[in-house]
């Protein structure tokens, strides 16, 4: 054997060391994947993570699972992130009031939003439409401004608990037009949507599943949503933005990972979620939960979460909410 034989030789067999890892080094994903719920099974960031994980499981050619995990303002979710790996194997599904209202009301957050998650892909918007009992003098949007502004202090609004998404819309609305409600709080829109059936209260901010059986049955009537635009799940009805430039309260649901996954990992999943909410089948799904599908890249994310919580925390300061 001569010298350069001896030399190549060497080289093929250094070549299998280098290229020995890559060859075998892991592509995402290369096992199963779990969705990260911070509310209970039925709940609607619930129902868009077990609508993802189906599609999302046979884009990526690995089951994905849903492991709900509720309470503590969304502590016990954010615990399993941040106990997880960053490897893009352990996924947060929620919405935007874990990531912007929690903070406001709680003085020792165990999360920092911000700091501890990086963003994947905005699912969708989920908007809220302002509903009125049968018995309310007000067929649309500026009857009842108008309403209000007669009798200031005289209507009164249910919603989902102080310092709730319901809350915040209510109160955001009446600064914008001038006008003054009161606030009735219940606890969960199952209390204070039967209320407002009921007539204990004039009207409510709530999700279309929650509503629109009410509607059609005439014991209530929609005036408008919070959403920036006419909501496809109601395009007839107007979007407060129409009277107020700006006007969006529609709260987001979005695919979070812990911070450190790697960039190819929420590029894949970010790309296929996009995607996903397009097909006839998920957007139907999705609008049944009362979802707009939107889908968004990471950076697209990012700006959303962030106008979410501008806008939230003015409202918060509007309502003098303090954190307990």
């Amino acid at each position: 054997m001569n010298r350069r034989t001896i030399a190549w030789s060497l080289l093929a067999y250094a070549a299998c060391f280098v290229a020995g890892p890559m060859a075998h080094a892991e592509t995402y994903p290369s096992r199963p994947i779990k969705l990260v719920v911070p509310y209970s099974a039925g709940g609607l960031p619930d129902t868009v993570a077990r609508v993802l994980a189906k599609s999302l499981g046979e884009a990526l050619g690995q089951p994905v699972f849903v492991d709900n995990k509720p309470g503590a303002g969304g502590a016990g979710a954010a615990a399993t992130i941040m106990q997880a790996p960053a490897d893009g194997y352990t996924l947060l599904v929620t919405d935007g009031p874990m990531l912007s209202i929690t903070p406001l009301l709680t003085k020792k957050m165990s999360y920092d939003a911000s700091a501890d998650f990086v963003p994947v892909s905005l699912v969708g918007k989920a908007p809220l439409f302002l509903v009125v009992n049968k018995s309310v003098k007000a067929n649309n949007l500026d009857d009842l401004i108008a309403l209000a502004k007669a009798k200031p202090g005289e209507l009164n609004y249910g919603s989902a608990g102080t310092g709730s998404i319901h809350h915040l819309t209510a109160e955001a609305m009446n600064a914008s037009l001038g006008i003054v409600m009161t606030h009735v709080p219940f606890k969960g829109s199952a209390n204070s949507v039967p209320a407002m059936i009921g007539e204990q209260v004039d009207l409510v901010f709530a999700s279309p599943p929650s509503i629109m059986g009410f509607v059609k049955s005439g014991q209530a009537r929609l005036l408008a949503t919070n959403s920036p635009t006419r909501s496809p799940l109601a395009p007839q009805m107007p979007a407060l933005a129409e009277k107020v430039p700006g006007f969006d309260f529609a709260f987001n649901v979005a695919v979070l990972a812990k911070k450190g996954t790697p960039n190819d990992a929420i590029a894949r999943v970010s790309t296929e979620i996009a995607r996903i909410v397009k097909l006839p089948e998920v957007v139907d799904q999705l609008r049944l939960a009362g979802v707009d599908p939107v889908g968004s890249s990471p950076e697209q994310l990012a700006t959303a979460l962030r106008s979410e919580k501008a806008r939230v925390t003015d409202a918060a300061a509007r309502a003098n909410l303090k954190a307990e």
